[in-house]
């Protein structure tokens, strides 16, 4: 039997799984979720003999029925394969007295490779699937790591387009080099005037702009998201928790069912939700710790019940978590509901116009599983530091508010559960920032000369992914308002 989905705001159209990834986001504004949670169906012993590509077989033929045995491992085998520079896909190491789960190891050296590098081939299959003859338009807003992951999985993949709009002041120089410099004649980047808030809220709007749907349908268009509002960018993050699990089992470091705790930097909210997913699926996990930088709004909603957008965004060290409005929590707002599409909804439509809303007591009891933590940037630089000079290990910005985070909740809760750190990007993505807060002087502005200064404190190759964008011709220099991003659409699919 199917697996079906359906909106976060109504439940009584369903689709499968591949309508649902080809769809992206639902036309009513929702987001689709699975009409119920299916459940790990190996012992841990069967899964301890599996490699990653293995594993994301067993996790995702669950979510994904509609993809026959040999669709599905098609596609498993195109995303896991050489592009990853280690057969580990995603490596658990232990450093001193916490395991760090690397999932930088792809080809941009961030934690969307993991999700990115299938969710071409799930949307191919799927239009074939589903008889689409349009042309598939690819459209995400990126807060610095989504694009250039999702760039590069589309590159020139036959029937798409893709177009990403990023922050032009509000990511790394790395990570906008990164993406300004993509290959690919289907490749579009633009830079709006605005923060991550911005360029998402323009997307979402662009997906649900009916006359524009209509012009498209004309042209023989159709939008789908490559952002973790897609299900089919969630579903397989799942696969790493349960490969960092079944890795601690394989070392006798836990023993069968025992609960483990994992911390993660969180901005959209998709990462730590597809934990969340996996504990549903009977993942034994403890706590889901939720660790915020300054732009803490997830934190004060996991402390009080209040999800409140009205502040001041700040520019931080670790940009890929800048962000007050986090997308998939509404995935969460509607299982904490009790699965109920009118609460959702209400309170959606109480963020859209007052940009808050409030959680019942119900809900609030639902998320026993959380813990709330923040730090800001003097503790995410003494985090870096600190790591580098106990252990020789180098993390990046954002693990390090991972980090930051656990201690203090080791320090404030007697927890003796084995805890993963999430560790989202190489810190040679964010090299200036890091080799600042180990305490180098006299950086030069040079990314590509921060990268030697990196590799011979770390004692890490420099990525290839460095090495590519460090001689590699700028092809997007476009900049635009945030009012004007439709209109960059039409141009570019010439539909004015």
């Amino acid at each position: 039997m199917n697996l079906m989905y359906h909106s976060t705001r109504e439940s009584s159209k369903h689709v499968t799984a591949s309508q649902a990834i080809l769809q992206g986001l639902s036309p009513d504004g929702g987001l689709f979720v699975p009409t119920s949670f299916p459940k790990l169906a190996r012992p841990i012993e069967e899964l301890a003999t599996m490699n990653y590509r293995e594993l994301a077989y067993e996790v995702l033929k669950l979510y994904l029925t509609d993809y026959s045995e040999e669709e599905l491992k098609d596609c498993i085998s195109k995303a896991y394969d050489e592009k990853f520079d280690t057969p580990d896909i995603a490596p658990l190491k232990k450093i001193g007295n916490l395991n760090y789960l690397e999932l930088f190891h792809g080809a941009t050296i961030a934690f969307k490779d993991m999700a990115l590098s299938i969710l071409p081939h799930l949307l191919t299959k799927a239009a074939k699937k589903n008889n689409i003859t349009d042309e598939i338009v690819i459209l995400t807003a990126t807060s610095g790591d989504t694009g250039k992951a999702a760039l590069a999985g589309f590159a020139d993949v036959e029937g798409t387009k893709i177009i990403v709009f990023y922050p032009k002041d509000g990511v790394s120089s790395v990570q906008e080099k990164q993406m300004v410099t993509q290959k690919g004649d289907n490749t579009y980047v633009i830079g709006i005037h605005g923060n991550f808030d911005d360029a998402q809220t323009g997307v979402k709007t662009i997906f649900s702009d009916l006359d524009l749907q209509e012009k498209m349908k004309k042209a023989g268009y159709r939008f789908s998201s490559a952002n973790s509002i897609n299900i089919g960018r969630l579903l397989p993050q799942i696969v790493y928790y349960v490969h960092s699990y079944v890795e601690l089992y394989r070392r006798k470091e836990i023993s069968k069912g025992e609960k483990i705790n994992f911390v993660v930097p969180t901005g959209n909210f998709g990462n730590i939700l597809a934990a969340y997913y996996a504990k549903e699926m009977g993942l034994p996990i403890g706590k889901l710790i939720c660790a915020s930088n300054d732009n803490k709004v997830l934190f004060d909603f996991f402390q009080t019940g209040v999800y409140d957008r009205n502040r001041e965004f700040i520019l931080t060290i670790s940009p890929s978590m800048d962000i007050l409005i986090s997308s998939n929590l509404e995935r969460l707002i509607y299982h904490i509901a009790g699965n109920d599409t009118d609460k959702t909804t209400e309170l959606m439509n109480s963020l859209r116009t007052s940009g808050r809303y409030e959680i019942t007591p119900d809900m609030r009891d639902n998320l026993k599983s959380f813990v709330g933590g923040y730090a800001d940037i003097k503790e995410t630089k003494e985090a870096i530091n600190k790591v580098y000079n106990d252990t020789g290990y180098v993390i990046d910005t954002h693990t390090a508010v991972a980090v930051s985070v656990c201690e203090k909740y080791l320090q404030e809760n007697e927890d003796n559960l084995k805890t993963v750190i999430v560790s989202t990007a190489s810190p040679y993505k964010f090299a200036e920032s890091v080799l600042d807060a180990i305490g180098k002087k006299d950086i030069p502005e040079d990314d590509y000369e921060q990268a030697k200064i990196l590799r011979e404190i770390s004692g890490v190759t420099i990525p290839s992914a460095m090495e590519e964008i460090h001689s590699a011709q700028v092809r997007h220099k476009k900049v635009c308002e945030t009012d004007k991003m439709r209109a960059q659409v039409e141009e570019i699919l010439k539909i004015i």
